[in-house]
């Protein structure tokens, strides 16, 4: 739809007044309407056709998630806010993030080209994140469906109500995983997606044990063989126990151009009383740019660390050489340039490019974790039957006067196999 926003705001502006504070207020209900129109007219026009491909990769992202949760008999879930918002509606969730530079427009606080640029930032840093946040879920819940057709169950949460974000996850010291999958004829897959992240701490002591998080490096998704319910080793560094696979997914189709700032991976430990002191200031700062008024004798932020800019394909090396999983897997939406790929393939780094949206193109990631999965120390393991069936083996419990549901099987197998018995389900080799 085209709009001009600059024509709106100067129509809107005829409907806004600004009090003794500089608080813009609308003098009739056609103002607010204006204002919404506005900023609704700004995102359009600034996002262009990336707004058409957002709702494309959100429809396959739903699509994908839909086919797990019926696959693995999911009950729900939860996603990150920022993502859950932007598959909600992006167009709603893309508005919001122009609200206070409208707002500081109107209220003359920033120039129309300071807007437009702040605009401009806010909007394409926001489908940047989010577009990627949408491949990953797509990549994560398409390999979970493959999964559920090779015949593994979840096996954690019991629940099955499963937390795609690690929001307040992590307040006890630990880092769960996010699902474990469970084979009966292969093991268990422990996955952690979006992690390490930083742990709940107290004072100064505790922040800086769990330094080391704040600033560890973060792949997309660590699987570890067997289930594995914590992965937090504040004796190593990284304070993070070895992972068995890292994969990591590149939805941009010139990734491998792309430059990261690793400045946070660099920094020295803050002490629990800066850390209070930082956030305090930031606190007193946003409170003055709210109310339009200066703070005085704001000290100046120190600067707390060197900056390193790698590329993305050099960052992947860098987990590989830091974490030293026992293999390292990149997806590629698009295709990889040979040079780029080579290079990658030469240091140990799987690379399945071309995927796209295509479920079948990730099938080869799906088999290759099947392959690691183990029972590890696991002596054993949770499996559901038809409420049927466990009322007949808590009768036979009853009447045998054991002590488990475990023993009931563990005698019925046990009689199968003295008696020579052969079940019906077995084969005829």
């Amino acid at each position: 739809m085209e709009c001009d926003f600059e024509e709106l705001l100067e129509k809107l502006r005829t409907y806004v007044r600004l009090d003794q504070n500089k608080v813009p207020r609308f003098s009739e209900l056609v103002g607010v309407e204006l204002f919404e129109k506005f900023r609704l007219c700004v995102v359009r026009s600034v996002a262009g056709n990336e707004l058409e491909i957002a709702y494309k990769w959100i429809s396959e992202t739903k699509r994908a998630l839909d086919n797990a949760l019926k696959t693995l008999s999911i009950s729900s879930y939860t996603l990150p806010k920022e993502l859950s918002s932007f598959i909600s509606d992006p167009l709603q969730h893309l508005k919001k993030k122009v609200f206070n530079y409208s707002y500081d427009l109107l209220r003359g606080s920033i120039s129309f080209e300071e807007f437009y640029e702040k605009v401009l930032r806010a909007v394409t840093t926001s489908l940047r994140a989010n577009l990627r946040g949408c491949y990953q879920l797509w990549a994560l819940t398409t390999m979970m469906k493959l999964f559920g057709e090779m015949g593994y169950v979840i096996a954690y949460p019991e629940s099955r109500y499963l937390n795609f974000d690690r929001s307040g996850k992590q307040k006890l010291g630990v880092i769960p995983p996010n699902f474990v999958l469970l084979s009966i004829g292969r093991g268990y897959l422990s996955f952690f997606h979006e992690a390490p992240r930083p742990l709940g701490w107290e004072d100064t002591g505790d922040l800086q044990k769990v330094w080391s998080l704040y600033t560890a490096l973060r792949p997309d998704l660590m699987v570890y063989s067997g289930r594995v319910m914590d992965i937090v080793d504040l004796s190593s560094s990284p304070p993070i126990k070895r992972p068995d696979v890292i994969i990591e997914f590149k939805e941009l189709e010139d990734w491998w151009k792309r430059v990261r700032d690793l400045k946070g991976f660099l920094r020295r430990p803050l002490t629990a009383e800066e850390w209070r002191s930082k956030w305090i200031n930031g606190l007193f700062e946003g409170l003055a740019e709210a109310m339009g008024v200066k703070r005085v004798d704001v000290e100046k932020r120190v600067e707390e660390g060197a900056s390193m800019r790698v590329k993305e394909y050099q960052l992947v090396l860098l987990y590989k050489a830091t974490y030293k999983p026992r293999k390292i897997l990149l997806v590629s939406r698009k295709e990889t340039p040979p040079e780029v790929k080579k290079s990658l393939i030469e240091s140990g780094i799987d690379v399945l490019d071309r995927v796209e949206f295509s479920e079948e193109r990730l099938r080869e990631a799906v088999n290759q974790l099947s392959e690691i999965a183990s029972f590890n120390s696991s002596e054993t393991v949770v499996i559901e039957v038809p409420r049927s069936v466990a009322i007949e083996l808590e009768a036979i419990r009853m009447r045998l006067k054991l002590n488990s549901l475990g023993e009931v099987i563990g005698s019925l197998v046990r009689f199968l196999h003295d008696s020579g018995a052969k079940p019906w389900f077995t084969s005829s080799e």
